[in-house]
């Protein structure tokens, strides 16, 4: 998958139906022209999908995902989509181990690498979701916290298939807080990541983006982007506002 970097991903989470998602996309499409200095990805949920990959035919600049799928090929799992449904319904991306995933749904980081692995098999770009607790960063764990979930979420891969891989350190103290980590803050983890990525698959791991996510606004999008290894921005509450969404895609 080639991309621009930075990178604005915009996770609706349960939100934006087709026709609401229609909407938005009327706002967004006028207000945000092609550009190809930068990535743009959708991430509505499953049953807007179709929707949303309608509305961008014409739009190649702006690329679709998924939020979630299941670490197994195919069976019964009432409710669930597979790596490979999503790739037939067109997703070229898809959200692994978010924050929502790992602590209301109880994922965890070997079920995260499965998901991944599955994601890559499937030509598509796992975007790997890793931040720690409050109390975990209080007690001085973040980099133990973070690094473990990297790297059991890399595990089942190979050393390409990492390099198509987009990280997103999403402290869970700044996810729909209003409480945002300072540039400052998301310059120190990032650098940790990538540090780890160094490690795993030596200088190619300078190309992999490194997202930062929680309580993002188009009033700290540019403030964040400069921080020191911060190569785009994964947004939830601030993404569903075309207008706002398009401000953020602009910084």
């Amino acid at each position: 998958m080639d991309y621009s970097k930075p990178v604005f991903a915009g996770n609706w989470k349960m939100n934006q139906g087709p026709t609401a998602a229609n909407a938005f996309l009327d706002v967004f499409l006028a207000a945000h022209s092609p550009r190809t200095d930068r990535t743009v990805i959708l991430f509505p949920p499953a049953l807007t999908l179709a929707a949303v990959r309608s509305r961008l035919a014409e739009r190649a600049d702006i690329q679709v995902g998924v939020q979630n799928v299941h670490g197994e090929e195919k069976g019964a799992f009432t409710g669930e989509s597979s790596a490979l449904i999503a790739a037939d319904a067109g997703a070229a991306f898809v959200l692994v181990g978010h924050s929502e995933r790992r602590h209301v749904f109880g994922e965890t980081d070997v079920e995260s690498a499965k998901k991944c692995a599955k994601v890559v098999e499937h030509g598509m770009t796992p975007v790997l979701c890793v931040g720690e607790k409050i109390e975990q960063r209080e007690d001085g764990g973040t980099e133990q916290v973070v690094l473990h979930q990297l790297r059991t979420g890399l595990s089942m891969l190979d050393h390409d298939a990492v390099r198509r891989v987009i990280v997103a350190y999403e402290p869970v103290w700044a996810i729909g807080t209003g409480r945002t980590a300072t540039p400052d803050d998301a310059a120190a983890v990032h650098r940790v990541i990538r540090a780890a990525l160094v490690e795993l698959v030596g200088d190619g791991a300078q190309d992999i983006p490194i997202l930062y996510g929680g309580s993002v606004t188009a009033a700290n999008a540019s403030a964040l982007l400069a921080a020191d290894e911060v190569d785009g921005l994964l947004v939830g509450g601030a993404s569903l506002d075309p207008m706002s969404w398009a401000a953020i895609c602009a910084a």
